[in-house]
Protein backbone atom coordinates (compact mmCIF):
# COMPACT_ATOMS: atom_id res chain seq x y z
CA UNK A 1 0.00 0.00 0.00
CA UNK A 2 2.54 2.59 0.86
CA UNK A 3 4.42 2.18 -2.13
CA UNK A 4 1.12 2.71 -4.17
CA UNK A 5 0.82 5.60 -2.26
CA UNK A 6 4.36 6.80 -3.50
CA UNK A 7 3.99 6.28 -6.88
CA UNK A 8 0.50 7.84 -6.80
CA UNK A 9 2.35 10.59 -5.02
CA UNK A 10 4.88 10.90 -7.19
CA UNK A 11 2.27 11.35 -9.82
CA UNK A 12 0.41 14.03 -8.74
CA UNK A 13 4.12 15.87 -8.22
CA UNK A 14 5.18 15.42 -11.97
CA UNK A 15 1.59 16.33 -13.14
CA UNK A 16 1.31 19.65 -11.34
CA UNK A 17 4.94 20.33 -11.87
CA UNK A 18 4.14 19.81 -15.52
CA UNK A 19 1.19 21.82 -15.48
CA UNK A 20 2.71 24.82 -13.68
CA UNK A 21 5.84 25.11 -15.84
CA UNK A 22 3.65 25.02 -19.02
CA UNK A 23 1.48 27.82 -17.89
CA UNK A 24 4.97 30.10 -16.44
CA UNK A 25 6.22 29.40 -20.02
CA UNK A 26 2.67 30.87 -21.52
CA UNK A 27 1.67 33.30 -19.01
CA UNK A 28 4.72 34.89 -17.20
CA UNK A 29 3.93 37.20 -14.61
CA UNK A 30 7.62 38.24 -14.23
CA UNK A 31 10.57 38.16 -16.81
CA UNK A 32 14.05 36.55 -15.88
CA UNK A 33 16.50 39.92 -15.55
CA UNK A 34 18.86 39.45 -18.33
CA UNK A 35 22.09 41.54 -16.68
CA UNK A 36 25.55 39.88 -16.53
CA UNK A 37 24.70 39.09 -12.96
CA UNK A 38 21.68 36.63 -13.96
CA UNK A 39 21.47 33.03 -14.06
CA UNK A 40 19.82 31.48 -17.33
CA UNK A 41 16.80 29.56 -16.49
CA UNK A 42 19.09 26.54 -17.75
CA UNK A 43 21.64 27.15 -14.94
CA UNK A 44 18.70 27.56 -12.17
CA UNK A 45 16.70 24.33 -13.07
CA UNK A 46 20.18 22.48 -12.80
CA UNK A 47 20.78 24.17 -9.48
CA UNK A 48 17.04 23.59 -8.06
CA UNK A 49 16.43 20.26 -9.60
CA UNK A 50 19.95 18.97 -8.26
CA UNK A 51 18.96 19.96 -5.11
CA UNK A 52 15.48 18.11 -5.16
CA UNK A 53 17.31 15.08 -6.61
CA UNK A 54 20.27 14.99 -3.85
CA UNK A 55 17.35 15.35 -1.10
CA UNK A 56 15.64 12.72 -2.46
CA UNK A 57 18.04 10.12 -2.54
CA UNK A 58 19.55 11.14 1.35
CA UNK A 59 16.10 11.09 2.59
CA UNK A 60 15.43 7.60 1.29
CA UNK A 61 18.42 6.69 2.73
CA UNK A 62 17.62 7.84 6.35
CA UNK A 63 14.24 6.68 6.05
CA UNK A 64 13.47 3.85 4.02
CA UNK A 65 9.59 3.57 4.77
CA UNK A 66 9.51 7.02 4.42
CA UNK A 67 7.16 9.27 6.62
CA UNK A 68 3.69 7.06 5.94
CA UNK A 69 5.46 3.82 6.69
CA UNK A 70 6.44 5.48 9.82
CA UNK A 71 3.16 6.42 10.20
CA UNK A 72 1.73 3.22 10.24
CA UNK A 73 4.54 2.13 13.15
CA UNK A 74 3.30 4.26 15.23
CA UNK A 75 -0.46 3.54 14.74
CA UNK A 76 0.48 -0.43 15.47
CA UNK A 77 2.10 0.63 18.62
CA UNK A 78 -0.97 2.81 19.54
CA UNK A 79 1.15 6.12 19.78
CA UNK A 80 0.14 9.64 20.18
CA UNK A 81 -2.49 11.81 21.89
CA UNK A 82 -4.91 11.27 18.79
CA UNK A 83 -5.50 7.62 19.62
CA UNK A 84 -6.52 8.41 22.72
CA UNK A 85 -9.67 11.02 21.16
CA UNK A 86 -10.92 8.16 19.04
CA UNK A 87 -12.69 10.41 16.17
CA UNK A 88 -13.90 9.21 13.08
CA UNK A 89 -11.73 8.47 10.64
CA UNK A 90 -12.29 11.56 7.85
CA UNK A 91 -12.20 13.50 11.08
CA UNK A 92 -9.07 11.98 12.51
CA UNK A 93 -7.48 12.82 9.20
CA UNK A 94 -8.38 16.17 9.11
CA UNK A 95 -7.53 16.88 12.02
CA UNK A 96 -4.00 15.88 11.59
CA UNK A 97 -3.85 17.28 8.07
CA UNK A 98 -4.86 21.30 9.62
CA UNK A 99 -2.27 20.52 12.41
CA UNK A 100 0.74 19.08 9.96
CA UNK A 101 0.15 22.10 7.99
CA UNK A 102 0.12 24.60 11.07
CA UNK A 103 3.33 22.57 12.41
CA UNK A 104 4.74 23.64 8.53
CA UNK A 105 4.03 26.93 9.68
CA UNK A 106 6.04 27.42 12.88
CA UNK A 107 8.30 25.22 11.34
CA UNK A 108 9.09 27.99 8.40
CA UNK A 109 8.96 31.02 10.60
CA UNK A 110 11.79 28.99 13.19
CA UNK A 111 13.68 28.67 10.12
CA UNK A 112 13.95 32.52 9.52
CA UNK A 113 14.50 32.99 13.37
CA UNK A 114 17.21 31.08 14.39
CA UNK A 115 20.60 31.66 12.69
CA UNK A 116 21.53 28.08 12.58
CA UNK A 117 18.67 27.40 10.78
CA UNK A 118 18.59 30.31 8.41
CA UNK A 119 22.10 29.09 7.15
CA UNK A 120 20.29 26.34 5.42
CA UNK A 121 16.66 28.15 4.85
CA UNK A 122 18.93 30.98 3.11
CA UNK A 123 19.47 28.60 -0.31
CA UNK A 124 15.87 28.99 -1.17
CA UNK A 125 15.45 32.72 -0.72
CA UNK A 126 18.87 33.26 -2.48
CA UNK A 127 16.50 32.59 -5.48
CA UNK A 128 17.14 35.83 -7.69
CA UNK A 129 13.91 34.42 -9.74
CA UNK A 130 10.81 32.86 -8.18
CA UNK A 131 9.09 30.18 -10.25
CA UNK A 132 7.75 26.51 -10.20
CA UNK A 133 11.38 25.27 -9.61
CA UNK A 134 11.88 27.51 -6.46
CA UNK A 135 9.44 25.36 -4.61
CA UNK A 136 12.23 22.50 -5.05
CA UNK A 137 15.37 24.52 -3.67
CA UNK A 138 15.67 23.33 -0.19
CA UNK A 139 19.40 22.33 0.85
CA UNK A 140 19.40 18.49 1.15
CA UNK A 141 20.08 19.24 5.40
CA UNK A 142 16.78 21.11 5.85
CA UNK A 143 14.76 18.94 3.98
CA UNK A 144 16.37 16.34 6.76
CA UNK A 145 15.71 18.43 9.80
CA UNK A 146 12.07 18.78 8.14
CA UNK A 147 11.74 14.86 8.00
CA UNK A 148 12.82 14.73 11.89
CA UNK A 149 10.69 17.71 13.21
CA UNK A 150 7.67 15.82 11.13
CA UNK A 151 8.77 12.37 12.62
CA UNK A 152 8.26 13.59 16.09
CA UNK A 153 5.27 15.24 15.19
CA UNK A 154 3.82 11.63 14.43
CA UNK A 155 5.07 10.33 17.21
CA UNK A 156 3.49 12.60 19.52
CA UNK A 157 0.14 13.45 17.77
CA UNK A 158 -0.30 10.02 16.47
CA UNK A 159 -0.85 10.93 13.14
CA UNK A 160 -2.31 8.34 10.74
CA UNK A 161 -0.35 7.10 7.68
CA UNK A 162 -3.40 7.98 5.45
CA UNK A 163 -2.99 12.18 6.98
CA UNK A 164 0.64 12.09 6.15
CA UNK A 165 0.26 11.23 2.50
CA UNK A 166 -2.66 13.16 1.73
CA UNK A 167 -0.66 16.28 3.47
CA UNK A 168 2.59 15.14 1.72
CA UNK A 169 0.78 15.61 -2.00
CA UNK A 170 -0.66 18.95 -0.53
CA UNK A 171 1.88 20.28 0.91
CA UNK A 172 4.32 19.65 -2.69
CA UNK A 173 1.11 20.65 -4.91
CA UNK A 174 1.38 23.97 -2.95
CA UNK A 175 4.16 24.78 -2.71
CA UNK A 176 4.73 24.56 -6.27
CA UNK A 177 1.60 26.22 -6.92
CA UNK A 178 2.14 29.30 -4.77
CA UNK A 179 6.09 29.93 -6.43
CA UNK A 180 4.81 29.31 -9.89
CA UNK A 181 5.84 32.74 -11.82
CA UNK A 182 2.00 33.21 -13.06
CA UNK A 183 -0.89 35.59 -11.71
CA UNK A 184 -4.07 34.58 -11.08
CA UNK A 185 -6.96 37.23 -12.62
CA UNK A 186 -7.84 39.66 -10.14
CA UNK A 187 -11.29 38.60 -9.29
CA UNK A 188 -10.06 35.32 -8.69
CA UNK A 189 -6.81 36.19 -6.98
CA UNK A 190 -8.55 38.15 -4.68
CA UNK A 191 -11.03 35.15 -3.65
CA UNK A 192 -8.27 32.51 -3.19
CA UNK A 193 -6.13 34.69 -1.13
CA UNK A 194 -9.29 34.35 1.03
CA UNK A 195 -8.23 30.92 1.54
CA UNK A 196 -5.07 29.85 -0.29
CA UNK A 197 -1.44 31.34 -0.34
CA UNK A 198 -1.45 32.80 -3.70
CA UNK A 199 1.70 33.53 -6.16
CA UNK A 200 1.40 37.12 -5.23
CA UNK A 201 1.13 36.88 -1.85
CA UNK A 202 4.28 34.43 -1.70
CA UNK A 203 6.33 36.97 -3.64
CA UNK A 204 6.31 39.14 -1.01
CA UNK A 205 7.66 36.56 1.05
CA UNK A 206 10.44 36.43 -1.27
CA UNK A 207 11.35 39.90 -1.15
CA UNK A 208 14.69 41.49 0.10
CA UNK A 209 12.94 43.49 2.67
CA UNK A 210 12.97 41.96 5.70
CA UNK A 211 9.45 43.31 7.28
CA UNK A 212 7.63 41.50 3.95
CA UNK A 213 9.94 38.10 4.28
CA UNK A 214 9.35 37.46 7.43
CA UNK A 215 5.21 37.49 6.68
CA UNK A 216 3.09 35.08 4.80
CA UNK A 217 4.70 32.03 6.18
CA UNK A 218 2.12 29.58 4.80
CA UNK A 219 2.77 27.21 2.11
CA UNK A 220 -0.91 26.15 1.48
CA UNK A 221 -3.47 27.54 3.54
CA UNK A 222 -3.25 31.41 4.72
CA UNK A 223 -5.11 31.14 7.34
CA UNK A 224 -2.22 30.38 10.29
CA UNK A 225 -0.77 34.07 9.27
CA UNK A 226 -3.66 35.72 9.77
CA UNK A 227 -4.14 33.91 12.80
CA UNK A 228 -0.54 34.84 14.42
CA UNK A 229 -0.32 38.23 13.23
CA UNK A 230 2.27 37.55 9.79
CA UNK A 231 -0.44 38.55 7.43
CA UNK A 232 0.44 40.76 4.39
CA UNK A 233 -1.28 41.76 2.14
CA UNK A 234 0.18 44.76 0.23
CA UNK A 235 3.91 44.72 -0.57
CA UNK A 236 5.71 48.02 -0.74
CA UNK A 237 5.50 47.72 -4.38
CA UNK A 238 3.65 46.39 -7.75
CA UNK A 239 4.35 42.66 -7.88
CA UNK A 240 6.37 42.85 -11.00
CA UNK A 241 8.83 45.08 -9.04
CA UNK A 242 9.42 43.28 -5.86
CA UNK A 243 12.75 42.79 -5.40
CA UNK A 244 13.12 39.29 -4.76
CA UNK A 245 16.55 37.47 -3.50
CA UNK A 246 18.49 38.27 -0.48
CA UNK A 247 20.77 41.11 -0.65
CA UNK A 248 24.01 39.64 0.38
CA UNK A 249 23.92 37.16 -2.52
CA UNK A 250 23.52 40.03 -5.81
CA UNK A 251 25.16 37.20 -8.02
CA UNK A 252 22.41 35.11 -9.13
CA UNK A 253 24.87 33.34 -11.57
CA UNK A 254 27.37 32.26 -9.08
CA UNK A 255 24.68 31.20 -6.42
CA UNK A 256 22.62 29.27 -9.16
CA UNK A 257 25.26 26.47 -9.52
CA UNK A 258 24.71 23.31 -7.46
CA UNK A 259 27.98 23.45 -6.04
CA UNK A 260 27.39 26.33 -4.32
CA UNK A 261 23.97 25.79 -3.42
CA UNK A 262 25.32 22.87 -1.36
CA UNK A 263 27.94 25.27 0.34
CA UNK A 264 26.18 28.35 1.16
CA UNK A 265 24.94 27.38 4.34
CA UNK A 266 29.09 26.84 5.35
CA UNK A 267 30.15 30.14 3.76
CA UNK A 268 31.71 33.15 5.85
CA UNK A 269 28.62 35.21 4.35
CA UNK A 270 26.15 36.96 7.07
CA UNK A 271 23.91 34.13 8.83
CA UNK A 272 22.00 36.84 10.26
CA UNK A 273 18.26 35.94 10.34
CA UNK A 274 15.89 37.81 8.94
CA UNK A 275 14.02 39.83 11.31
CA UNK A 276 12.18 42.96 11.59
Amino acid sequence: MIDDMAAIRLGVFLTILALMMSLEVLFPARKLSKTPQSASMATRWVGNFGLLIISSVIARLIQPIGLAGFALYVSSQQWGLLHYLSLPVWLNIAVSVLLLDMLIYWQHRLFHRIPLLWRLHKVHHADRHVDSSTALRFHPIEIIASLGIKAVAIVVLGIPAGAVILFEILLNGFAIFNHTNIRLPAKIEKLARLVLVTQVLHRIHHSQLMSESNSNFGFSIIWWDKLFGTYTAQASKPDTQIDIGLTQYPNAKQNAWLSGLLWMPFSKKSNAAIKK
